[in-house]
C-alpha cells in the first residue's frame, strides 16, 4: 500500500513541472478574485520567484518565510522556493511584531517574502533577525521589477525524498509553537494515500478552502492535494466568513469544501443558511479540531452534504485518520487511511483493547523528521517508525475511532476519566448555545472538576447567570453527575491561538 516515491523528487515538480509534461499546462490551476490561471502560468511565475529569491542569497536547504494573502503570488512563491531546494516555512500575515521576531530568529529564514499590507511590521520585526537578508515585498516596484526580468525557466533542483521541504508548526496553546520538520516525501505519501485514495480527488474537482494557505491543512487541502491531479483551487485574500464562503460556493460551484468545525457552526447558525445552493459539493472535510455528533447533524439537516471529520497531525503530516463518503460515523473520525498504522496504546506503548481510551500511537512513511531544536522532545514522541501522540482516543468494535482530548485535556473527576468532548457534545444539544468548551480548574482542595465555558446565540448580560444555571441543569439530566459541569461561564466569545483554535490554556486562566 506504501507508495514507491522515487529517491530524489522534488515537491515542486511532483505538483506542478509534472502537469506540464503530462500534457496539463493549459488547465485551469487557480481561480482568485483578480482573476484564473493555467498550470503553464503558475510555472511560469515560480520560475521567476525561484530565480529573485537565488539571487537575492538564498541556497538550497536555507529557509524561505512566506507571509502573505492568499493568491497566485503565494503558490508562486511557495513552488519558486521549493524548487530552489530551500525549505518553506508558513506564516499567518497578521502575526504581532514580537511574533514575527520569534518565528524569524528561530527558523533562521534567510529571505521573507509578504505584501504590502504586512510590509512594515515585518520590516520592522527583520532589524533584529542576522540571518535575514531581504524582505520581499509583492507590489512594490523593486520585486515587480525583479520578476519581470526574471527567465521564465528555471532547472528544479534535485533534492532528496528526505530533504526538508516544509516547516510546520505545532498549534500547542502553551509556549512558542515549535518547528515540526517535514520532508517532499511525506507530503507526496499523504497525497497518495489519502487525497488520491481516500478521498479520490480528479482533475474534475474544485476546491475551496475555509482555512488559508499557510495552515497546513489547507496547504494540502486546497494547493498540494489538487495540484497533483490537476484539479483546480480557488483562491481568496479576504478573512473567511460564512457570507464569504457561501459566496464562493454559489459563483464557482466548488466539488470539495475545506473546512473547520467553527465554520461548520457559524454557516450552520446563518440566517440564510436553509437557502443555500450546496449541491455541487460532493465532500466537505473537517479537521483542526473535534467535530461534535451534534454540528455533524446540524449540516446534515440543511445542507445534506457529506461532512467527513478526519484527524491528522503536523509529526505525521495531514489526514490519516477519516470519515469516507461510502462510510461516515458522526461522531467519529472515522478510520485509519489505507497505508498508515494507528494504535491505541497505554502509557508504555502496549496497545489496548477496542472501547478503552488510550493515547494514538501512528505508523507510516509521513512521519517528520524531528522538531527543530527540541531533541528532548523528538525522543518523546518520534518512537522508532512511531509516532506517540498525546492525543487520547478509542477505537470502537467496528474499528473507528473517537477523539477524547489530548492528555493534559482529559480529566481525571473522582478517579474516573472524563472526555471533555462528550460534555461540549451534550451542551451544544441545547439550541441556544453557540459554542462550548469544557477544562479542568482545580477546586479549593486543589481537585480538578469541569468547568464548561459557552457562547451563547442570544443572551443579554444580565440573564447569563440564569442561563448558566440552565445549562447546568440541562446537562445533569443527561450526563452522569459527575461529568456535569461545576460551573458553566458564559462568554461573549471564546479566546483562539494563532491557528484559530480554541485556547483552552487561557480558559484555565480566566
Amino acid at each position: 500500500m506504501t507508495p514507491n516515491i522515487p529517491e530524489f523528487i522534488n515537491l515542486a515538480d511532483y505538483c506542478l513541472d509534472a502537469r506540464i509534461r503530462d500534457g496539463q499546462g493549459e488547465r485551469r490551476a487557480l481561480i482568485t478574485d483578480t482573476g484564473e490561471y493555467t498550470y503553464a502560468e503558475v510555472q511560469r511565475r515560480a520560475n521567476r520567484f525561484a530565480a529573485v529569491l537565488h539571487g537575492a542569497g538564498v541556497d538550497p536547504e536555507q529557509r524561505v518565510l512566506i507571509a502573505m494573502s492568499d493568491s497566485v503570488d503565494w503558490v508562486a512563491a511557495f513552488f519558486g522556493a521549493l524548487k530552489l531546494g530551500a525549505a518553506v516555512v508558513m506564516a499567518n500575515p497578521g502575526l504581532k511584531k514580537d511574533e514575527i521576531e520569534y518565528f524569524l530568529g528561530y527558523t533562521r529564514s534567510k529571505v521573507v517574502v509578504t505584501d504590502l499590507a504586512s510590509a512594515a511590521v515585518f520590516r520592522e520585526a527583520a532589524a533584529t533577525a542576522p540571518t535575514l537578508r531581504e524582505v520581499l515585498v509583492l507590489g512594490e516596484d523593486n520585486l515587480t521589477r525583479r520578476l519581470a526580468s526574471a527567465s521564465d525557466a528555471f532547472e528544479t533542483f534535485k533534492t532528496h525524498r528526505d530533504d526538508a521541504a516544509l516547516w510546520l508548526f505545532s498549534g500547542g496553546t502553551t509556549g512558542r509553537p515549535k518547528g515540526v520538520v517535514q520532508t517532499h516525501r511525506s507530503f507526496i505519501n499523504t497525497t497518495e494515500l489519502y487525497a488520491k485514495g481516500s478521498l479520490s480527488y480528479s482533475e474534475a474537482d474544485i476546491t475551496l478552502s475555509v482555512p488559508k494557505l499557510f495552515f497546513g491543512y489547507a496547504t494540502g487541502s486546497n494547493l498540494i492535494f489538487p495540484f497533483s491531479v490537476g484539479a483546480t483551487s480557488v483562491l481568496f485574500a479576504e478573512k473567511s466568513t460564512a457570507e464569504a464562503i457561501f459566496a464562493r460556493i454559489a459563483k464557482h460551484r466548488p466539488s470539495i469544501l475545506i473546512n473547520v468545525p467553527t465554520m461548520v457552526h457559524q454557516m450552520t447558525s446563518h440566517g440564510d443558511a436553509a437557502k443555500q445552493d450546496l449541491s455541487s459539493v460532493r465532500a466537505t472535510t473537517s479537521a483542526g479540531e473535534a467535530l461534535s455528533e451534534e454540528l455533524y447533524r446540524r449540516w446534515q439537516k440543511l445542507f445534506g452534504v457529506p461532512l467527513l471529520d478526519g484527524l491528522g497531525t503536523a509529526e505525521m503530516w495531514h489526514i490519516f485518520l477519516t470519515n469516507t463518503v461510502s462510510e461516515v460515523r458522526p461522531g467519529s473520525l472515522g478510520r485509519a487511511v489505507p497505508g498508515f498504522d494507528v494504535r491505541v496504546c497505554d502509557d508504555d506503548g502496549r496497545e489496548l483493547p477496542r472501547g478503552e481510551t488510550g493515547f494514538l500511537w501512528v505508523r507510516g512513511d509521513s512521519r517528520a523528521i524531528a522538531y527543530w531544536h527540541e531533541m528532548d522532545k523528538t525522543r518523546q514522541v518520534f518512537r522508532g517508525e512511531w509516532y506517540a501522540s498525546r492525543d487520547m482516543v478509542r477505537q470502537d468494535e467496528d474499528g473507528f475511532f473517537h477523539y477524547c482530548g489530548r492528555d493534559d485535556d482529559m480529566l481525571k473527576v473522582g478517579g474516573r476519566w472524563l472526555a471533555p468532548a462528550e460534555v461540549e457534545n451534550c451542551l451544544q444539544q441545547h439550541s441556544n448555545v453557540a459554542e462550548a468548551a469544557v477544562v479542568g480548574v482545580p477546586d479549593a482542595q486543589g481537585l480538578v472538576k469541569p468547568w464548561a465555558y459557552v457562547v451563547a446565540r442570544s443572551c443579554p448580560v444580565e440573564a447569563r447567570a440564569s442561563f448558566a444555571e440552565d445549562l447546568r441543569a440541562f446537562t445533569l439530566e443527561r450526563l452522569e453527575p459527575y461529568k456535569a459541569p461545576r460551573q458553566v461561564v458564559v462568554l461573549e466569545a471564546m479566546p483562539r491561538t494563532h491557528l484559530g483554535k480554541i485556547d483552552r490554556g487561557q480558559l484555565k486562566k480566566m
